[in-house]
């Protein structure tokens, strides 16, 4: 990688691609090569080092078994950690976003620490699981369109003083606790249950990573008639009468 690449990391796709997340770091990087810049994208394997040098990190969602071990692993490797040190963005997608909290349920039904990048803690619902069309809006602080997503977990997840909800929700479950609030954000990482891949039902918060990454305040316009068109399609789907 050169030093003026942009640097775009998508972690375990081993371990936490089950619902097809890894189309997020799809998008980003189309985003980025149609503005014309010069992107350099890296997978990187559970039985590899996470590198510090990457500008975007994704993670995925997967089974409570693979969250477990990519939670291990990401702890003894320490390199996100330093990643974010170093002024990285992080976008992290249900498995992923209780990772990055303070700590989760593993398969094993125990308390499983873990990275403490986002002030969030999850544990499992006891009710019916969270599966469905998702609609809400955006942290006003973001300046981005309505949240559409799809939604399929098991978890409850709580935000500490430490982060803000990344969105409130019309339609769905979101965190599950109850309180409208879905996925969670400080200034460089987000977290979110999001699925569909959650990047390709809204484009502007990759834009919104990319922008992040790269220091400033406005990309180049890009043709986003498809994106739209999707948009649209799952908008109207969230508001259909159950």
């Amino acid at each position: 990688m050169s030093d003026n690449q942009l640097r775009i990391v998508w972690i375990y796709p081993d371990l936490l691609s089950t619902y097809g997340d890894q189309g997020n770091a799809l998008v980003v990087e189309r985003r980025a090569r149609q503005r014309g810049l010069d992107v350099a994208r890296l997978d990187v394997r559970s039985d590899q080092p996470i590198p510090t040098s990457g500008d975007i990190y994704l993670i995925g969602g997967g089974e409570d078994r693979p969250q477990r071990l990519a939670a291990e692993r990401l702890r003894r490797d320490g390199g996100l950690y330093r990643a974010v040190e170093n002024g990285a963005i992080v976008f992290s997608v249900c498995a992923g976003y209780q990772i990055l909290g303070q700590e989760f349920i593993n398969d094993l039904g125990q308390r499983e620490p873990g990275l403490g990048l986002l002030d969030v803690v999850s544990t499992r619902g006891e009710g019916a699981r969270c599966v469905g069309d998702v609609l809400g809006d955006i942290d006003p602080r973001l300046g981005l369109p309505p949240l559409t997503g799809f939604e399929n977990h098991q978890g409850i997840t709580h935000i500490g003083p430490g982060a803000r909800p990344l969105a409130q929700v019309r339609f769905g479950n979101g965190n599950g606790t109850g309180d409208g609030t879905e996925g969670a954000y400080n200034d460089t990482v987000f977290g979110t249950y999001m699925h569909g891949p959650v990047l390709a039902r809204n484009p502007q918060i990759a834009d919104l990573l990319l922008k992040l990454a790269l220091d400033v305040n406005a990309l180049p316009p890009t043709d986003d008639r498809w994106y739209e068109a999707l948009r649209n399609e799952r908008i109207a789907a969230a508001q259909q009468p159950a």
